[in-house]
């Protein structure tokens, strides 16, 4: 099977291009990258190492994909994935439009034109902010967690938000660029007939991320924690309560197997959430205390005032994944947390090669 990857020197890419060959013995991996991202560089020697066929070009540009071979799926997994991008003064909202959207829509094209299949990894951004926002939480153990004496949102439960959760507006400018490319997909699957899935994944994290504080908040702390460097409990109470999950992106080779092989599906079901769900969710205080036993202490400031979009609990629940594909996360938040702590340890500069230009 020929397979493309979208952003393929990015951490997610990179980590899925590893997974398929080592899992596959009839996969040929071709890439597309613009090396945009600070860090994306360093994969492009080990990945050419392993045999993938690599392509510099840049998804907004229409001409640079008309070298790109016939394949027969493409996992998109290029992006500007920050919930602040359009508004942090680093890139413009046409900007986030143009890599979030207009890129997707020319891989559209490109799948139309060689009748490949279509794997979009999505976001847990695309549901609806102001229920999320409005949350009514307490804090045990120093984590948030939804509170059991207030009625929650249709498709909230204590194990996470299911795809029917609300995905209204406001998701943020990056949100609403992942919903939308998510509705085109379909929509190209639908009517050019060939396979479409769409993966919204929670936070992804694991050795080798680019860690920020907007993303890739994981690697980011544990990276940060190791180096002292300054860090801060932002928003709510300004204690580090606030709750994610934890996925490791070598966790979807399994299901993106499956899909590869699968065709009879209804729209509906070709959307699933891919998290580590309630028992990999763990708070920015959780987080501390971890890497106080593993690297000694180190003081963390606090600092109430809130970002745009923060939420005190988002945490997705991937039992529909279950139900369809028999998937479930292998990797542990604990080894996912050691992985991140090693490579900390071994590459000491790496927040400084990673960090934004």
């Amino acid at each position: 099977m020929r397979i493309l990857i979208t952003g393929i020197c990015g951490f997610v890419g990179s980590t899925l291009a590893r997974t398929l060959l080592n899992t596959s013995s009839d996969v040929q991996l071709f890439g597309i990258d613009n090396f945009i991202r600070p860090g994306s560089e360093s994969n492009r020697a080990e990945l050419t190492r392993l045999g993938v066929k690599l392509f510099h070009g840049d998804l907004r540009s229409a001409s640079d994909l008309e070298t790109l071979p016939k394949v027969d799926f493409v996992i998109d997994a290029a992006a500007n994935p920050s919930v602040l991008a359009g508004i942090d003064g680093r890139s413009s909202s046409r900007q986030l439009v143009e890599h979030n959207l207009s890129g997707t829509l020319n891989m559209l094209e490109f799948c139309k034109l060689h009748r490949a299949g279509f794997v979009l990894l999505s976001t847990s951004r695309v549901y609806s902010i102001p229920p999320l926002a409005g949350l009514k939480v307490t804090a045990v153990d120093g984590a948030y967690r939804p509170s059991t004496e207030a009625n929650h949102p249709d498709g909230l439960t204590a194990e996470g938000l299911a795809e029917s959760f609300s995905t209204a507006a406001p998701v943020s400018l990056y949100g609403s660029t992942k919903l939308a490319s998510e509705a085109l997909a379909l929509e190209y699957g639908e009517t050019f007939e060939f396979p479409v899935f769409v993966n919204r994944c929670g936070v992804l994290a694991g050795a080798g991320q680019f860690g920020r504080p907007d993303q890739g908040i994981f690697a980011y702390w544990i990276h940060s924690w190791k180096q002292l460097r300054p860090l801060n409990y932002i928003g709510f109470d300004g204690l580090g309560h606030q709750v994610r999950d934890c996925l490791h992106p070598r966790d979807l080779g399994p299901l993106l197997q499956k899909q590869f092989a699968a065709r009879s599906l209804s729209p509906a079901d070709r959307i699933i959430n891919c998290s580590g769900g309630a028992s990999s969710a763990r708070s920015l205080r959780q987080v501390s205390e971890w890497c106080e036993q593993r690297f000694g202490p180190h003081p963390v400031g606090s600092d109430p005032q809130p970002r745009p979009f923060d939420l005190p609990w988002m945490v997705l629940d991937s039992a529909k994944a279950k139900w369809i594909w028999d998937w479930q996360p292998r990797t542990s938040t604990q080894e996912i947390f050691t992985e991140i702590a090693h490579h900390a340890e071994q590459s000491p500069d790496w927040l400084t090669l990673s960090a934004p230009l």
